[in-house]
């Protein structure tokens, strides 16, 4: 029988990146960041779907006033002054049937 696995891993990526980039609008850095590791995650179904994600994101080479909103082609800084990696833990509620994603707990660390 066919799994449902695919279905599934987009919308963590869809997680993460709607994560990724509350965490790019808040910060005061002169570069985008984007996600270099996942460390854990855990799905829970309740009135939609609550992901529970912790994650590394790192400074990319990729600045904001470039308007460059395509992380993929973004790559991260190499390892030097400039390199930096932050932890992130994050709690994003999603209702994929309404289309709505909603970061509710966001907190990262250096």
């Amino acid at each position: 029988p066919p799994t449902k696995a695919p279905f599934r891993e987009t919308l963590l990526i869809q997680v993460v990146l709607a994560a990724t980039y509350s965490f790019n609008n808040q910060s005061n850095d002169a570069f985008l960041f984007k996600p270099s590791a996942i460390t854990r995650a855990q799905r829970q179904i309740v009135k939609g779907l609550r992901y529970i994600v912790d994650l590394e994101i790192s400074r990319t080479v990729c600045r904001k006033r470039d308007h460059n909103n395509n992380l993929s082609k973004c790559d991260l800084q190499p390892k030097g002054r400039l390199h930096q990696t932050f932890h992130c833990h994050f709690e994003v509620w999603l209702i994929p049937w309404e289309n709505e994603t909603n970061v509710q707990v966001f907190l990262c660390k250096s």
